[in-house]
């Protein structure tokens, strides 16, 4: 949701004048924008912004100014705090107020002034952010629902984007439209909760996720759909059906769990237990059998013993991930796990983590291994490092190498698979077909 939020802010710049550049020695205006989810996150923010304040010293020296700003979800956390901590930034801007980015920025150049603006208009920032959408790659983020609702006791989510919030129908339709038209081909559907969509429909009736999908399916030009992040408590029946039903929804399901023992899913207030989890993933699984499923795990969550952290192993072991994301527990600033009692030691956190990480990468292995010798779709994204090659996706999310004469980018190609590795594989192209989505 970053990269996409960046890209929207990036559109909006570019009416007044405002180009990308890789040199931030040549930078006017600087922006960070930044994630609260896990406190290395936040303090690599104050890191970076002292290497930016020398930047900005150095360049005034020079007579060139520069405005620095600071956006996401640390700025909306930590408001003026950021100023005070770093009296170099201009700017701290709230991931709702994106839209008011261009007249802020206008506004401290003039005044010279330090502005800290961190308002939840969520539906005011779509409507007036109509820049036109550029497309860098044929794989295009469409943010479709903000914020949630679900207070897990581990999570910021809440308090820096906000209660859960829907964008209409109509108005994701004409987006993608427009995703398209610039050479998308792949629509992925982003949320912090985003099977909790529930946007306005025809006849101000409420649509929920399943209909989107086949609603943007429709569209002429959309060739594959995904979405994340799922909660699984808003997994309903019409959402499973679509993987059976949809063709351009890819067979890959990113659905966070987070840990396998009850007692903990009780204590971050998950809602759902362990056995009510495998169950959904055995009905998806029967809607969709060639599924490729991803998950979140944390480890060492305020007061987790031995057997919770063996029961998310077991958990692990009876679902089977093709890939999944696993960190040890960071306490954040104003949630209700911060301050629980029974901290878990760092180094049992870290020996749990590489216990969980360890059967993680073998199942990975393993899904990719499956592969090898079959013959997939590929979408080809960008070009590799080598002189020829080019690096695109499978339907499963797996990151695939492959050479060839020409350009591939922005096309969908039959690949043969003649190599895997844990974290992508590589393969021939089939000359002369061109694969289905």
């Amino acid at each position: 949701m970053n990269v996409y939020d960046s890209e929207r802010m990036a559109e909006a710049l570019s009416r007044d004048g405002y180009r990308e550049t890789t040199d931030i020695a040549q930078a006017d205006l600087v922006i960070l924008n930044t994630c609260h989810i896990r406190e290395k996150a936040a303090e690599k923010v104050y890191s970076d912004l002292g290497r930016i304040r020398d930047v900005k010293d150095a360049r005034k020296r020079d007579g060139k100014e520069t405005v620095i700003a600071v956006a996401g979800c640390v700025a909306q956390a930590e408001g003026r705090e950021i100023t005070t901590r770093q009296p170099a930034v201009n700017l701290v801007i709230g991931p709702q107020s994106y839209h008011r980015l261009p007249e802020l920025i206008a506004r401290t150049e003039t005044t010279k002034e330090r502005i800290v603006e961190t308002e939840f208009p969520g539906d005011e920032k779509f409507e007036r952010m109509k820049t036109p959408r550029r497309v860098s790659s044929p794989s295009a983020f469409l943010t479709v629902q903000e914020g949630c609702d679900k207070f897990c006791t581990f999570c910021v989510v809440p308090y820096t984007r906000g209660a859960e919030f829907s964008r209409p129908l109509a108005k994701l339709e004409a987006e993608a439209r427009e995703l398209t038209a610039a050479g998308a081909r792949e629509l992925v559907l982003l949320g912090q909760n985003v099977n909790a969509y529930h946007g306005e429909g025809p006849g101000g009736r409420s649509v929920g996720l399943a209909e989107l999908i086949r609603s943007l399916a429709n569209i002429d030009g959309v060739e594959r759909i995904r979405y994340m992040t799922s909660h699984p408590r808003d997994m309903d029946d019409d959402l499973i059906a679509a993987h059976a039903d949809v063709p351009q929804l890819m067979p890959f399901l990113h659905l966070p769990v987070q840990s396998g023992s009850d007692r903990m899913l009780a204590a971050m207030n998950r809602k759902h237990t362990a056995a009510e989890y495998i169950d959904l993933i055995a009905r998806v699984r029967a809607a969709r059998p060639d599924i490729a499923l991803s998950s979140d795990f944390i480890v060492g969550f305020p007061g987790e013993t031995d057997q919770d952290a063996e029961d998310t192993l077991a958990l692990v072991r009876a679902v089977g991930f093709a890939q999944a994301f696993s960190f040890k527990y960071s306490p954040r600033p104003g949630t209700p796990a911060s301050s629980l009692e029974d901290q878990v030691p760092e180094d049992v956190k870290s020996e749990r983590l590489q216990r969980l990480q360890a059967l993680l990468d073998e199942q990975q292995s393993d899904f990719n291994s499956r592969c090898l010798g079959d013959v997939v779709p590929v979408l080809f994204e960008r070009r590799g490092r080598q002189p020829g090659e080019f690096v695109g996706r499978t339907p499963y999310l797996q990151l695939v190498h492959a050479a060839a004469d020409g350009d591939l980018v922005g096309r969908m190609a039959n690949v043969a698979v003649t190599d895997v590795r844990r974290l992508s594989l590589s393969g021939v192209v089939q000359s002369g077909v061109i694969a289905a989505a």
